[in-house]
């Protein structure tokens, strides 16, 4: 009765129609499908997902069960092109078709991957994308160079943003084809004029994201290496999250989209104004308290006695002061007296020596015209001329003759000038 035909008065029952249907599509067997995968969610260990035809408007469902994904030898992702093997398969209960994956591989993008991948191992190689290359942004840039399409959104979402954190900032904008043969050369010629521009402090590469096939030309070597010679700080805001292009690597700072560019490049002058008022209230509350403090330990040493009655220091001196003076008084008189009586002794003897006080004493002394000191009569012949000097004053004589000396011995004076 099954095998006969429904009809009006005969219609099969929903639950057998179901299971012609999976009795149908089970006979398909495993097929091989080419198409994007425009869905991709993991759950449990499993993946579901939605691939699509590449022309036309057809899509399938797909699950790949957990066993067969921990088979797969490469990750996969929304927007990739693939071929895998599928199953159909019909749930009786939920009336709906999906396509059981059964191996999965890329195609048409696998060469571009590989030798995006061996490009990226030379340029790291080379040191290009090491940290210590990577230039500080300025704190506040005044212009900003803006490297976008014309029009885009990415373009409004920058300076829109960027103005809202800080409307004094400017920009420089170098238009440029983001995607297509053109994009390029045109990005590459934008970032090679803002750079030799000195007025703009900073450049961003701004573009809305887009799937991985419009993204290449972000990772081409020229353009790469225009980027790695960038003097200027090079923000790269690309914008997509699942393929990071090689211009992400080499850039001094990469952003998730254009907004988050805006927002690390200029800083928020509402944050910046709070940081400048609590910069100033500790600053205050800092010299406040300094002051307070200093006050206080001006306050504690004028309490001090050396400071609250200072008379008290030359009161407690003054006693000292005028034994010291006493003492000193006295100590110069006894030198002044010491001093006295040496000067005494030295004049005596000054005076017992002075030719002077022999001279003094009744002697004189008896020079010939030449000034010579008559020591013997034999010196002065008769009528010598001789200067004869006394105590007081001189006399003129003239010698006479020789006579013995009437001096006793013990009276003699010899005198040497």
């Amino acid at each position: 009765m099954t095998d006969a035909p429904p009809t009006l008065e005969t219609p099969w029952p929903v639950g057998l129609l179901a299971n012609k249907i999976r009795g149908y599509i089970e006979r398909l067997g495993t097929a091989w499908v080419e198409g994007e995968i425009t869905q991709w969610g993991a759950s449990g260990g499993n993946v579901y997902g939605k691939l699509k035809d590449l022309t036309e408007d057809a899509t399938v469902s797909f699950t790949i069960w957990s066993s067969v994904r921990a088979k797969l030898t490469s990750d996969f992702k929304q927007g990739d092109r693939v071929i895998a093997l599928v199953k159909p398969n019909y749930w009786v209960k939920g009336g709906t078709l999906t396509m059981q994956m059964l191996e999965m591989r890329h195609v048409g993008l696998g060469d571009t991957l590989e030798r995006l991948e061996r490009l990226r191992n030379r340029l790291a190689g080379e040191g290009l994308f090491d940290a210590s290359r990577k230039k500080p942004l300025p704190f506040l840039p005044h212009c900003i160079g803006l490297v976008t399409g014309k029009d885009s959104d990415a373009e409004k979402d920058v300076i829109r943003n960027a103005q809202l954190r800080w409307p004094a900032v400017t920009f420089d904008l170098a238009y440029a084809a983001v995607q297509g043969d053109r994009m390029v050369s045109e990005v590459t010629a934008a970032i090679q004029r803002l750079d030799a521009d000195p007025e703009v402090d900073v450049i961003i590469v701004a573009r809305g994201g887009g799937d991985f096939q419009n993204l290449l030309g972000f990772s081409d070597e020229t353009l790469i290496r225009a980027a790695a010679a960038c003097t200027t700080p090079l923000v790269s805001a690309i914008g997509h999250e699942a393929d990071r292009p090689l211009l992400d690597d080499v850039a001094d700072l990469r952003a998730s989209t254009p907004t988050d560019a805006a927002k690390r490049v200029v800083p928020d002058v509402s944050d910046e104004l709070n940081r400048v008022q609590q910069a100033r209230a500790r600053l205050s509350n800092r010299l406040t308290g300094i002051l307070a403090h200093e006050v206080d330990r001006i306050g504690q040493l004028r309490s001090r006695p050396v400071l609250s009655t200072p008379e008290w220091i030359i009161d407690s001196r003054s006693e000292d002061l005028t034994r010291y003076v006493a003492r000193g008084a006295e100590l110069v008189d006894r030198a002044v007296e010491r001093a006295g009586a040496v000067i005494v002794d030295l004049r005596s003897q000054l005076r017992a020596l002075s030719p002077q006080g022999t001279l003094d004493r009744g002697y004189s002394i008896v020079q010939l015209q030449g000034g010579q000191v008559v020591r013997s009569p034999g010196q002065a012949p008769s009528q010598t001329k001789l200067l004869i000097t006394l105590a007081e004053g001189a006399l003129a004589a003239t010698a006479d003759a020789a006579t013995s000396d009437p001096t006793p011995s013990n009276e003699k004076l010899e005198w040497t000038p």
